[in-house]
């Protein structure tokens, strides 16, 4: 599966309707956002399963300011529409390979029930 860019508009369906996704915030005037951009592209090609999606912070200026982007690139990782990982700086392969399988492994039922019990005492 290939990268693909989203809109404001997309973005909430994008995250709600697909069990993995990671978004990538990016700028065309960033150094790192360019260098992260293959390492991105590649790991998009191992995971058919995940949707790899990319978020112009220029052309989107809104929703970065929603997501509360400080820096760039920032990757973030949704499992089942909750954000599980939020962070700033490129990864190296491996590491974004250990990240993916990790939100793989990672229960969100668990984790969110868990945190209903929390809520309520």
């Amino acid at each position: 599966m290939t990268t693909r860019d989203i809109t404001a508009e997309e973005f909430n369906d994008t995250i709600n309707d697909n069990d993995i996704v990671l978004v990538d915030f990016w700028a065309s005037w960033c150094g790192p956002c360019k260098s992260f951009a293959p390492t991105f592209a590649a790991s998009s090609e191992k995971h058919p399963d995940v949707v790899y999606a990319k978020v112009d912070t220029e052309a989107e200026q809104q929703l970065a300011a929603a997501a509360q982007i400080r820096s760039i690139p920032t990757l973030m990782a949704f499992k089942k529409g909750k954000l599980v990982f939020n962070q700033a700086g490129a990864l190296p392969p491996a590491a974004l390979e250990d990240l993916i399988q990790q939100v793989k492994d990672f229960d969100i039922d668990a984790a969110v029930a868990q945190q209903g019990n929390t809520d309520e005492s």
